[in-house]
């Protein structure tokens, strides 16, 4: 399984590295010490706190304008032709429905770090 360090975790979560530290200090992350004593977070173990702060944190939204979005894989429903995967993009869930194949030949799988490009020729607004 992947791990991550503190920089790179922060930088999926789009938060500074010293507030990834300070959630796993206090217990909300767990992380592990290689043998030079560096901090690491199972892919697992981020993928499951990320969804978590979609509901508990008050992250500012924002993309890049070339709309990409890199995160990390929460979930990946295989079914027999089509999948359905889903990355936590700092605040942003993505889902996203392809083929199984494609899923297959990308390896993806819960705790890995993946990139959602989104490309959309119609945006629709409606009224709150």
């Amino acid at each position: 399984m992947r791990s991550y360090t503190i920089g790179q975790a922060a930088r999926l979560l789009s938060v500074s590295p010293d507030t990834v530290r300070r959630w796993a200090d206090a217990g909300r992350l767990p992380t592990t010490r290689d043998e030079t004593g560096k901090r690491h977070i199972s892919g697992k173990d981020l993928a499951a706190f990320s969804v978590t702060l979609t509901a508990t944190e008050d992250e500012p939204a924002y993309t890049t304008a070339r709309n990409a979005f890199p995160g990390i894989i929460t979930a990946v429903k295989l079914g027999d032709v089509a999948a359905q995967v889903e990355i936590q993009a700092g605040p942003h869930r993505l889902v996203s429905l392809l083929t199984r194949e494609a899923v297959e030949e990308l390896g993806l799988e819960v705790g890995m770090e993946a990139v959602a490009r989104v490309k959309a020729t119609n945006v629709h607004i409606d009224r709150a």
